[in-house]
């Protein structure tokens, strides 16, 4: 049996933003935590879908082309061989699921 994991207080100890922390696996998937600083992130593409879920605060992700905002306890999943970036003004919590 394992431990409740606290997801804010994780979020809040990440020294950096932008870098995520494997938190756990399920199965093939990570789940990952990271703290968004209102700084863009590069645009990437992987092979795989990726689920997006904000904790707390706004993500603002441009999706090939075209900005989706996701609000606080919003789920947004990128389909596989999508290119995503994230926009200026992302900031706060975000939980990503991925395989």
């Amino acid at each position: 049996m394992s431990d409740p994991v606290d997801l804010h207080r994780s979020a809040a100890l990440l020294d950096q933003a932008w870098r995520s922390k494997l938190v756990a696996r399920i199965g093939d998937a990570n789940l990952k935590l990271l703290r968004m600083d209102a700084q863009p992130y590069p645009a990437e593409m992987h092979a795989y879908a990726e689920g997006l879920l904000v904790l707390d605060g706004e993500l603002r992700l441009d999706v090939a082309g075209r900005i989706v905002t996701v609000g606080a306890g919003g789920f947004y999943l990128v389909p596989a061989g999508t290119p995503h970036a994230v926009a200026p003004g992302s900031k706060g919590t975000l939980l990503i699921l991925d395989v």
